[in-house]
């Protein structure tokens, strides 16, 4: 007859513990946290959160304050970049009426010397922007310590 040892069952309850708690890290670290800053006086902010929802698949949480000026300045973003919202996503902030699909760029590319991505201004047409037929060609700006440059350009 074999004998069972006794500490199997505490090393299976062990070892599926650590399973169960490395694939939440895992879920965790998939969900990043998107964070915008807005005036609250602001409409198109909460259309271009609904755009990066819906582009990005992901939860915007929208957070209010009357002091967008400082805290675009804590956020280093250059004066010449600043739009109406600010949004933090993994590190990177995102200035402006960035298209979903150029903050999916920068998160999956995390290029060298990059701080975040800018719209200047609030042309319209650009995601939160829209005016029906009337668009503005426009370009997003990577910015960081290397300086600025074009990282995309619509349409």
């Amino acid at each position: 007859m074999i004998k069972d040892n006794p500490s199997k069952p505490l090393r299976r309850s062990l070892t599926a513990s650590v399973l169960l708690t490395l694939a939440a890290c895992s879920n965790a670290a998939q969900a990043a946290t998107y964070t915008m800053f807005r005036d609250p006086g602001c409409g198109c902010c909460l259309s271009w959160a609904g755009h990066v929802e819906g582009g990005m698949e992901a939860e915007v949480a929208s957070v209010d304050t009357d002091d967008m000026s400082a805290l675009k300045a804590a956020k280093g973003v250059p004066q010449d970049m600043w739009s109406c919202h600010t949004m933090e996503v993994e590190g990177y902030i995102i200035e402006g009426h960035v298209p979903a699909e150029a903050i999916a760029r920068l998160l999956r590319e995390r290029p060298e010397g990059v701080t975040g991505l800018a719209v200047p201004g609030m042309p319209l047409g650009s995601p939160g922007m829209e005016m029906g037929d009337r668009v503005q060609p426009y370009e997003v700006i990577a910015f960081g310590p290397d300086g600025q440059k074009v990282f995309a350009s619509y349409p």
